[in-house]
């Protein structure tokens, strides 16, 4: 499995298993079974509900002898409703007791949109905090204060923008190391991979097959079926593979993470064994021009009536 080395010298694999939408009572089957099959790299988060169910399968692999604490990746992620500095920590340790671990290896802060604490998700303007009462800076000065106090060993932003991020790397003492985005051949996002490069900051794409299982609310009218999309299956044909085995495979041939997500062993099977396909450059080329710029998980859910976010401010594009 490919990996992305840190400065510390602790290494991610490129490729591991998402859990958003895994349902309760499915996820720690998927866990247990990725595990088994050799997946090392695990991302969660406090939001997704199911962080306790996790912790059990992954408890469960240690008690086997399947693997070792150190060989695992566990990723985490810092809900809305604990932006500020004095938030972060509590909200680790939450994570990190659900999980039934001592320590994370990543923590990132889920979006860049702070909401009032006690709000699980907003329901009118009202719950939101404005932009300014809850800066991301301050925030990130937990996330540095969790990451001096061992609760995870490096941290990272979610979400986030080249203008925030290149705001908070001027005011920040440790910077980011990973920003985990929406990216698949649709949104390609050049500009925001380049920014991160030069300042050293990995990527991980989320919803790299499309996220068609999402909720519907958050599914436009008419937008296109990446799985089905013409020019990714012919790919697929001519290297006797699956759609998605392409899709992933060609996040980790750009040196991307990626967090495909599945309750199933047998796409598991499939997804991890994307991992071996080496795409052509001619296949790469075809598959460049497929950019739209095109977000599916977009972020409108946070524009409701009275809600201090647009399109525009969230992701910072005219």
């Amino acid at each position: 499995m490919r990996t992305i080395a840190f400065a510390n010298g602790d290494r991610m694999p490129l490729l591991g298993l998402g859990t958003w939408k895994s349902a309760p009572g499915d996820v720690g089957a998927a866990v247990r079974e990725a595990i088994r099959l050799g997946y090392r790299h695990i991302d969660c988060a406090s939001v997704y509900g199911n962080e306790p169910e996790i912790g059990e399968a992954i408890r469960s692999a240690i008690d086997a002898g399947e693997v070792r604490r150190e060989e695992l990746w566990i990723t985490s992620k810092l809900w809305c409703n604990a932006h500020g500095r004095d938030n972060v920590e509590p909200a680790l340790r939450r994570s990190l007791g659900d999980l039934g671990l001592a320590w994370l290896d990543l923590y990132l802060i889920h979006w860049p949109v702070p909401i009032k604490p006690g709000v699980a998700f907003p329901s009118s303007g009202e719950d939101f905090l404005p932009p300014a009462q809850g800066p991301l800076r301050s925030t990130w000065e937990g996330m540095e204060g969790a990451l001096e106090a061992g609760l995870t060993r490096h941290i990272g932003v979610s979400n986030v923008s080249s203008r925030k991020l290149h705001d908070l790397l001027s005011h920040c003492r440790i910077r980011p190391e990973v920003n985990q985005v929406e990216r698949h051949p649709l949104l390609q996002q050049p500009a925001l991979l380049a920014d991160c490069a030069a300042e050293g900051v990995h990527i991980t794409a989320y919803s790299p097959l499309g996220s068609r299982d999402r909720p519907a609310a958050l599914k436009g009218a008419n937008e296109p079926e990446l799985l089905a999309h013409p020019v990714i299956s012919a790919i697929a044909a001519e290297h006797g593979c699956s759609p998605a085995q392409v899709l992933i495979a060609w996040q980790l041939q750009s040196g991307i993470s990626t967090i495909p997500k599945s309750v199933s062993p047998a796409r598991l099977r499939e997804n991890l064994a994307a991992a071996k396909i080496e795409l052509m450059p001619a296949d790469l080329a075809r598959i460049s021009e497929l950019d739209q710029h095109l977000r599916l998980v977009d972020g409108s859910f946070w524009l409701m009536e009275g809600s201090p976010w647009s399109l525009q401010s969230l992701w910072d594009e005219p």
